[in-house]
């Protein structure tokens, strides 16, 4: 059974930095495209960030553009997102998804979805 499990969320003060990451297993884990997205209460999921597993290609949100990165151990079969500078706006609970290439920035695309970690970020 594909399995994506999120680690690494937690409170952090606005400044400040959190790496999560997305282990997988019961996939050929280089044959998947993967994708961090996040959801805050009352909005609709949405995209933060993508990566090619085959590839090494990135896409990442405006809003999170120059502040977050994304990137993976094929050798540990985990994509991380190293998050600086996080802002308020930034608290979600945010979810790992992954999906045959290419990636889309599109919820409905993904078909596998971890748990979930819940990212705060305030004073």
């Amino acid at each position: 059974q594909v399995q994506l499990v999120e680690s690494g969320g937690g409170l952090v003060q606005p400044g400040g930095s959190l790496r999560l990451s997305c282990a997988a297993s019961g996939l050929t884990f280089s044959s998947y495209a993967m994708a961090w997205f996040r959801q805050a209460p009352g909005k609709e999921r949405e995209f933060v960030a993508g990566i090619s597993w085959s590839y090494g290609g990135t896409l990442l949100a405006v809003s999170v553009k120059g502040r977050f990165t994304i990137s993976r151990d094929n050798a540990k079969n985990t994509v991380y997102l190293q998050m600086n500078s996080l802002k308020p706006e930034d608290t979600a609970v945010y979810y790992c998804g992954a999906r045959k290439p290419p990636f889309t920035v599109r919820r409905y695309d993904y078909p596998y979805w971890g748990q979930g970690t819940q990212v705060t970020v305030s004073s």
